[in-house]
């Protein structure tokens, strides 16, 4: 599981700003939230632009070198922050895997290029290169001098990580093969004005066709009931078939033509969740945009049934509620600081407080 996440001069995030999901709270209610004691789901709000969205897309930045799965063609673009254009971009990434906490640092130019790199396992340094110098473990790494000075100066900026994967062999349950199949299984997607998402999958998809292919739209129709309380008498389609049709009395319209914004992304997260059972970590980004209130509450439900850690970003208070999630579990962004809520006040935040009322209070200022 990711532990803790930080970054520096990452876009609008001059100064550095760190993501602790080791800092919970002793509460009794909605255990489910916390695994390992590391908080497994939580919901991160924020004014616009205090940088929830460039937040969630700097802890994917890992994807970017250490895995083949999807990219964002425009991720680099005003990849530093203005103030510091030539200044690099510093990553800082802390994983645990049952008792093996995995310690992954690097920074990029303006580019997206690998300048440095540092692993640690339970705080013993693996390998470091930086500056032209590179440090490895001998007793666990058997590398000639060549091979190192290569690494060293890496003018290609090859990542040591994937260097190592490639070239060693390594036994069941490594840390190294830890932390790449956490990184494949890693997904941020969102849905407003158009589809976007990093990472979990090798490339782009039509999603009507794949529940089609997969004999899914039964399922899908039924998703749609449970969640949102929305009957479409869908025509079965036949083999092949790229788009979903809904009868209406005598005509035949197309989904998309009838569907609301809404809808059309509920079928977005439809089709994601019945991908993620191999996932590790998600994040949907502004996934509440075009739901109501109380729709938004029940995909919650939903999302935080999965066994992987799930985290969304949100300007909806209404799922700011004990209801839900826990006080540690709720997340503000504000002024290069994230924090639960329950770090933002004096309070003794309990079960039956209204954190909401709470918050559009400026309890938690």
């Amino acid at each position: 599981m990711l532990t803790k996440f930080a970054v520096t001069n990452f876009r609008g995030f001059r100064h550095r700003i760190e993501l602790d999901l080791t800092r919970h709270r002793d509460y009794e209610f909605n255990s489910f939230a916390i695994s390992n004691g590391i908080v497994k789901n939580g919901i991160i709000y924020g004014p616009n632009g205090a940088g929830k969205s460039n937040f969630s897309l700097a802890i994917f930045d890992i994807v970017n070198h250490l895995s083949q799965k999807w990219k964002d063609s425009t991720y680099y673009t005003n990849f530093t922050n203005i103030a510091a254009q030539n200044e690099d971009v510093s990553f800082e990434y802390e994983f645990k895997f049952d008792d093996i906490v995995v310690n992954y640092n690097y920074d990029k130019n303006r580019d997206g290029m690998l300048c440095s790199e540092y692993l640690a396992v339970n705080g013993i340094q693996k390998f470091r290169r930086i500056n032209g110098r590179f440090e490895i473990d001998a007793t666990e790494f058997q590398m000639d001098d060549a091979v190192g000075r290569k690494l060293a100066e890496n003018a290609n900026g090859v990542s040591v990580v994937n260097y190592l994967l490639a070239s060693y062999p390594f036994a069941q349950g490594h840390y190294l093969l830890k932390m790449r199949d956490f990184v494949d299984g890693m997904l941020w997607f969102r849905h407003l004005d158009e589809r976007r998402f990093i990472g979990f999958d090798t490339g782009v998809k039509n999603i009507y066709a794949d529940m089609i292919q997969k004999n899914l739209v039964e399922d899908f129709s039924n998703f749609l009931k449970t969640v949102s309380n929305q009957n479409f008498d869908f025509i079965p389609p036949k083999e092949g078939d790229k788009a979903l049709f809904c009868r209406i009395g005598n005509d035949t319209i197309p989904f998309d033509v009838i569907a609301s914004t809404g809808t059309r992304s509920l079928a977005l997260l439809y089709f994601w969740l019945k991908q993620l059972y191999s996932a590790t970590f998600v994040f949907i980004d502004e996934f509440d945009a075009f739901y109501h209130f109380q729709l938004a509450f029940a995909v919650c439900k939903e999302l935080f049934k999965l066994k992987c850690q799930v985290f969304l970003s949100s300007h909806n208070t209404f799922l700011m509620t004990n209801d839900l999630l826990r006080p540690d579990c709720n997340f503000v962004i504000k002024e290069n600081e994230i924090k639960p809520i329950c770090e933002r006040t004096d309070k003794d935040l309990r079960l039956g407080h209204n954190i909401e009322k709470l918050y559009r209070g400026g309890a938690f200022e």
